[in-house]
């Protein structure tokens, strides 16, 4: 038996615990540390003695340190140097001092600390008969090893060669030739350095083992591939010889079998299946390996994929498609009652095709998420196909199957993600097709959406009659400016109106706040925000038509109180108007509110953009001058001309007016209409310069609670405008009790907010006298 010199000590260590590294003594050891607390550990050390204690992890899969998931031997090692990594890390450079094994591991706030006993058994004879052996025959075993991998550093080779202790020798094996982490775990706990030297021994062997059965699977691999290719080859030839002799059998393989199999057994219309067993026959003669067969299966395998045939039955139910709407959005009305009218009509007449709508408005109202909930309503599979920025007529009929990597179209692949002949297919952004040289994508989809023409759509690729008059096509649109006239008459438009306050407020209650707070991982007891915060958010943090940068401030809402949650330990939160600013800011939007003097030339107006109402003012000054007109105020052509307008009827009835009737000779009159970087323009602000001119050369002032709108003509008969229900919000909000509106525009009545109808007095006018009567303070 070898005889031994032992020397253990009781130590206690900061440890760190390494993740696929194992640290061998008397070996040098490189390493980088990113997390903050074991850089902390070593730079510590480093101040100290340097001596830390390394154990490595058992299961690399697990996240996060634990006493269990820690090996109990490691190696006590010396750091010499640590340096600052630009990306952050700390490099270390350490070496092995001894093995040694941890009685106590103790886990505190990410820092690890050790009681371990460091021991060293070393042979008292590294000469002997035995331990020279062993050491001969670890070089003999890695240099076998080493022919099986790729040629070893010169370096590593030399310190093989000069070391004669068997048990420091098995410890730079297993530290530099092992591959296997679980295997140097063994070598690391094994004390004895004769028996370590036995065990590296035996995992060489293995994994010399292992690299040879790799290499035979590799040249049998190879050979198989060579035996293929000779197969092909001699198979071509017997094909050749058949053809030349004239004989007609076909041995078809088991590809052509199961194409064959696969038509047999679809339910495909009499064209469709001839073409198809058309296609299997070509496919049977023409080489595998050839660029067209590649062609003829992908043909084949979209083909058969098409789901000919399959429909989903309807949900024929008014009530309940209803039910679904309302649930999944608030406003929307005439989207919703228009889809109740073809459940409705279809359950009278099933045999109904369906017609094409064609939903018009801002972003962020909903245009496209309405779609999924009508395909939920009918109980039908739904496709979005994006139509933004698609300039090739072969997106949309597809690509010819002579051309490389040939595609169907976008409506064949819908079908296909479908998987049914009647989902509804929404054509998302169908104003945003452009055209180039090849081709109008929008002439093309002429055909999709015509129901005469739909029931046979041929798409490049499929070259078979597709039936397309089941489909429910939704389109959406921004601007109807955009979308070709001919494409327009074949779709039924629906133009959704900007939302109103309270159905954004709506909105927010029953879909956007549920939303966000299930997204940051709240609930409603911990975040409680009111309905005057929600108010303040839409009045004055965000300006738009839908409600997208409603959701964006909300979500902001959210991420901050889970913050103070997190952050402060509280249970919850609550959100109000007042302290609204606290989570967003300062207010983003300043309020618009009426003066609070009657004022001589200052009127309010009411003007619709796109993103809702506004008060709109028209200041008019007159000075002594020689007649000159001036107008500011980044005014468009449209608004030009009615200020031209309503200065040729202040001057034709001057006399009613009480102005003097050489004011045109005698004075100069300036018109500016406030905000000037933004650009205004539109027909409806003729009565409010007329009512600001006549207020200024008359000297007489205008009433601060009254907004007007109405288009002018020469006579002064007041014509009817548009965005009623925004104009009339506007004034609303910004404490208007009065609004003169156009007497064709009492229809419009109805279909306003009925708050802003209990709250605001209407005057219809049919002429400027009404107007002017109602606003100039006698």
């Amino acid at each position: 038996m070898p005889k031994y010199i032992e020397k253990a000590e009781r130590m206690h260590l900061p440890a760190l615990a390494m993740r696929g590294l194992i640290a061998f003594p008397a070996i040098p050891l490189t390493f980088e540390v990113a997390d903050e607390a074991d850089a902390g550990v070593c730079l510590e050390a480093e101040k100290n003695d340097g001596v830390i204690f390394i154990v490595s992890l058992r299961d690399l899969s697990l996240t996060g340190t634990t006493e269990e998931n820690l090996y109990s031997v490691g190696t006590v090692v010396k750091i010499k140097q640590t340096v600052k990594l630009p990306e952050g890390n700390l490099k270390v450079f350490a070496a092995g001092i001894c093995r040694a094994t941890a009685e106590n591991l103790t886990i505190d706030d990410s820092i690890i600390t050790a009681d371990v006993i460091g021991k060293d058994l070393r042979l008292a004879d590294k000469n002997s008969v035995k331990a020279e052996a062993l050491v001969a025959e670890m070089r003999n075993t890695f240099d076998s090893f080493s022919k099986l991998m790729p040629k070893p550093s010169n370096e590593l080779v030399t310190a093989i060669k000069s070391l004669s202790d068997p048990g420091l020798l098995a410890d730079f094996i297993a530290g530099s030739v092992l591959m296997n982490y679980v295997d140097k775990q063994m070598v690391l706990e094994e004390f004895d350095p004769m028996r370590r030297a036995e065990l590296v021994c035996l995992l060489m062997e293995r994994e010399s083992d292992i690299l040879r059965t790799e290499m035979n699977i590799h040249k049998k691999v190879r050979a198989q591939l060579d035996a293929n290719q000779r197969d092909y080859y001699l198979k071509e030839q017997l094909r050749a010889i058949r053809d030349e002799l004239g004989e007609n059998e076909e041995e078809e393989d088991e590809e052509i079998v199961e194409y064959n199999s696969k038509i047999a057994a679809a339910n495909l219309p009499d064209e469709v299946r001839e073409k198809l067993v058309k296609e299997v026959k070509k496919l049977a003669k023409t080489p595998y390996t050839s660029a067209e067969s590649s062609v003829m299966r992908n043909y084949l395998d979209l083909c058969l994929e098409l789901p000919w045939g399959v429909k989903s039955k309807d949900r024929i139910d008014v009530a309940a498609a209803k039910k679904i709407l309302d649930e999944d959005h608030d406003g929307l009305d005439r989207v919703k009652e228009r889809i109740l009218e073809f459940i409705a009509v279809k359950q009278l007449n099933p045999e109904l095709k369906n017609q094409v709508l064609c939903l018009v408005g801002p972003p962020g109202t909903g245009k496209t998420s309405i779609g999924a909930s009508v395909a939920r309503a009918l109980k039908r599979k739904y496709v979005r196909v994006s139509l933004g920025g698609v300039r090739d007529e072969a997106d949309i009929r597809g690509h010819r199957k002579t051309y490389i990597a040939a595609m169907p179209g976008r409506i064949v692949t819908a079908i296909n993600q479908a998987g049914t002949m009647n989902p509804v297919i929404l054509l998302d952004e169908i104003d945003k097709l452009t055209r180039d040289a090849h081709g109008d994508p929008a002439s093309a989809l002429l055909e999709v959406l015509d129901a005469e023409q739909n029931k046979a759509f041929r798409d490049h690729f499929v070259e078979l009659p597709v039936d397309l008059s089941d489909c429910l096509f939704i389109a959406t649109a921004n601007d109807m400016e955009n979308i070709p006239r001919p494409l327009a008459d074949r779709m039924e438009i629906i133009e959704l109106k900007i939302y109103t306050r309270h159905e954004k407020l709506a909105i927010a209650k029953d879909h956007l706040i549920p939303k966000q707070l299930k997204r940051h991982g709240l609930n409603k007891r911990m975040l409680r925000i009111k309905e005057d915060a929600v108010l303040e958010i839409i009045d004055f943090y965000t300006r738009e038509a839908g409600v997208r940068n409603l959701e964006r401030e909300i979500a902001s809402v959210c991420r901050k109180a889970a913050k103070n949650i997190v952050g402060q330990g509280l249970k919850s939160v609550t959100v109000k108007a007042e302290n609204v600013k606290d989570y967003l800011g300062v207010r983003k939007i300043l309020p618009d509110k009426i003066y609070s003097d009657n004022e001589v030339g200052v009127v309010n107006g009411l003007a619709y953009t796109e993103v809702g109402g506004d008060l709109l003012r028209v200041e008019a000054a007159a000075m002594p001058g020689s007649g000159k007109v001036e107008l500011t105020g980044s005014l468009g052509d449209v608004m030009k001309e009615s200020a031209k307008a309503a200065i040729t009827y202040i001057r034709s009835h001057s006399e009613e007016l009480g102005i003097d009737s050489e004011f045109y000779k005698t004075k100069d009159i300036h018109i500016h209409v406030p905000e000037g970087a933004v650009p205004k323009d539109g027909p409806s602000a003729g009565v409010t310069i007329i009512t600001a001119l006549a207020s200024e050369l008359s000297g007489k002032p205008v009433r601060r609670d009254i907004a007007m709108t109405g288009e002018v003509t020469l006579r002064g008969r007041v014509l009817a405008i548009g965005g009623l229900k925004e104009k009339t919000m506007a004034a609303y909000k910004a404490g208007v009790h009065t609004v003169c509106i156009p007497s064709e525009n009492q229809r419009d009545l109805s279909e306003i907010d009925p708050l802003v109808r209990e709250n605001l007095e209407f005057i219809p006018c049919s002429n400027v006298d009404q107007v002017l009567k109602a606003a100039i303070v006698r």
